[in-house]
């Protein structure tokens, strides 16, 4: 008897919807978290899903997981940007779904101890992977110019020179530790806005995006799901604020026939590419109000879905 899921993920149904799985197919749960989509996954057909997640804390969650589904389920720790590498230690080069829940999960979050949120008092830590630079490395050695900078291009707060002058006074004479330290800085730094979010909610957003390198990670992870989609593969992604969004919503449109056209004016040979996909919803799935209910953190989920095409990959057109 398999053991129920720990919580509800966001937008599971239009999830599994848009990946519209198939008997025998192959798919890629590059955020596995605690296995919710992976689960409703296998129990929808007789598919196999591969799991990928940094956190060894997510690996550790999910072997009962692999047990109850051996064979089909295979759960491997690591970044979803190297999915191709880790999926070719599976002897895997092509594949039918790819579904990333982007940010970090609820059970991260919920863990004081991870440092990735300010509600309870832990370490200024926010690592997914355990390892690396933490949150406190962060704010303790980055000079305040910089520290200013990454604040404000990943946290998009606007107050971002005066929160890096508090931070760097006080960690003049107390360097930073936990959360609530940090917390209490930043709200000195940033007015109380009028929609009731924590004025160090953008702070800490930034952060954590840096501890992970979160961008990056979607680019790489954008470009290596392209190359691994089969024709007619589907591609799901929830994001949860605007610079993930923007980055996804950028990438299929690039890679889309919405892809801006190459202008009269060029040289006859400048071609452009065939589009590698399909946008399925030009807009964003947003979340139910029946989601938003079961799990408040969804009210700001979005799920773009764009289907693949024959067409090359992007990336090799350009090799």
């Amino acid at each position: 008897m398999h053991a129920p899921a720990p919580h509800m993920p966001v937008m599971l149904r239009e999830v599994i919807a848009a990946l519209n799985p198939k008997a025998e197919g192959l798919y890629v749960d590059g955020t596995f978290g605690r296995g919710g989509y992976t689960r409703a996954l296998l129990t929808a057909t007789s598919m196999r899903v591969v799991g990928i997640d940094r956190d060894p804390e997510a690996i550790a969650a999910g072997q009962s997981m692999v047990q109850d589904f051996a064979p089909r389920f295979k759960l491997l720790q690591g970044v979803f940007g190297d999915m191709e590498s880790l999926l070719a230690t599976e002897n895997v080069a092509a594949v039918d779904g790819v579904t990333l829940d982007l940010g970090v999960s609820s059970p991260q979050l919920d863990q004081a101890e991870r440092g990735f949120s300010f509600q309870d008092d832990g370490p200024l830590d926010m690592r997914m992977s355990r390892s690396g630079a933490t949150a406190a490395d962060i704010v303790n050695a980055t000079a305040e110019r910089e520290l200013a900078d990454l604040i404000f291009k990943y946290g998009e707060e606007r107050h971002s020179r005066r929160v890096a002058k508090r931070i760097v006074a006080e960690r003049a004479t107390t360097p930073f530790t936990s959360t609530r330290q940090l917390a209490s800085v930043v709200r000195q730094a940033v007015p109380r806005s009028a929609d009731g979010i924590d004025p160090a909610t953008r702070t800490f957003q930034a952060l954590r995006i840096a501890v992970n390198d979160e961008l990056g990670e979607l680019e790489r992870g954008l470009r290596a799901a392209e190359r691994l989609l089969k024709p007619q593969g589907r591609l799901a992604i929830v994001s949860f604020h605007s610079l993930e969004d923007r980055c996804v919503k950028d990438f299929l449109r690039q890679r889309s026939a919405d892809a801006p056209r190459a202008s009269r004016h060029a040289p006859a040979n400048d071609r452009v590419a065939p589009p590698s996909f399909r946008l399925l919803n030009r807009k964003p799935q947003l979340p139910s109000e029946s989601d938003i209910a079961v799990n408040p953190r969804a009210r700001s989920a979005r799920l773009r879905v764009a289907e693949r095409t024959d067409a090359p990959a992007l990336w090799e057109n350009a090799a």
